[in-house]
């Protein structure tokens, strides 16, 4: 289960509240590493999340059949008249209750219980932890500080704690989270991240689906990038060529890391 998830979430809960508190009226109108959004933006995207664990919005009359992607456009769209104030208190008053459900998720008989996310997969719902810990470690660490985002803040060194499970929850979305990537995976690809949240992984295609296991026998390919690289690469806020050694297969590896975009 997640636990080590709801860890990650809590530190990183910790330094994007100090960072958000320290931002000047400058700083929270610079464009943020997440494209298309301004600093206040994100923060928008993080603070709706947490206020729709603790307080979810009534649901439209007509369900909304739509991406994950569309939703959360649609949180922030709704908070587009806020001022920065306002959504800085909306983050701080849902945060740490929001931890406290995800901890609370991780027994059962709500542990395992499964929830669907929209057009991402379904998933039990002790995992939502994970989601979190990928979505704030790479908001914060990606699209909020330098040198990727535009903010200049000191923050702890990336760790283990930290990074593993904003990994996990990438490795364990991108069988899910595109349905057709089968298609462009033409052979074996050994994914081995260094550093801090590293780790050595198979991906292959079987039948119609793709399977990420332990390694095993002889990969066609091998892609190597830090683990926090793969946070930027893997969800194509970067070119994976940037940051990326491959050995083996150089073809085999483009197909398909050129169509991932994990979520």
């Amino acid at each position: 289960m997640s636990y080590e998830a709801v860890v990650s979430v809590g530190r990183s809960i910790a330094e994007v509240k100090e960072v958000l508190q320290s931002l000047t009226p400058q700083e929270w109108a610079m464009p943020s590493g997440c494209a298309g959004w301004a600093v206040r933006d994100l923060v928008a995207h993080m603070s709706s999340n947490y206020a729709e664990i603790i307080q979810p919005s009534p649901p439209p009359e007509e369900p909304l059949d739509l991406p994950a992607e569309a939703m959360m456009d649609l949180l922030v769209d709704a908070r587009a008249e806020w001022t920065n104030q306002q959504v800085l208190d909306e983050y701080l008053q849902f945060c740490d209750a929001a931890l406290a459900a995800f901890a609370a998720m991780q027994d059962e008989p709500a542990a395992s219980a499964v929830i669907p996310l929209a057009d991402l997969g379904e998933y039990p719902t002790h995992q939502l932890a994970d989601a979190f810990a990928f979505d704030h470690y790479c908001h914060l660490r990606v699209d909020l500080l330098a040198p990727h985002g535009p903010i200049e803040r000191s923050v702890s060194a990336a760790d283990d704690e930290l990074v593993g499970p904003a990994v996990g929850w990438m490795l364990t979305g991108l069988p899910k989270m595109q349905p057709n990537l089968h298609n462009d995976l033409h052979g074996a690809i050994r994914l081995n991240l260094t550093g801090p949240g590293g780790g050595t992984w198979d991906i292959a295609r079987v039948g119609d689906g793709i399977v990420v296991s332990s390694p095993s026998g002889d990969a066609d390919c091998t892609v190597t990038s830090s683990a926090h690289d793969f946070v930027i690469w893997g969800t194509a806020r970067a070119s994976w060529r940037d940051m990326c050694a491959v050995d083996g297969d150089a073809a085999i590896a483009a197909a398909f890391l050129d169509a991932l975009n994990i979520i």
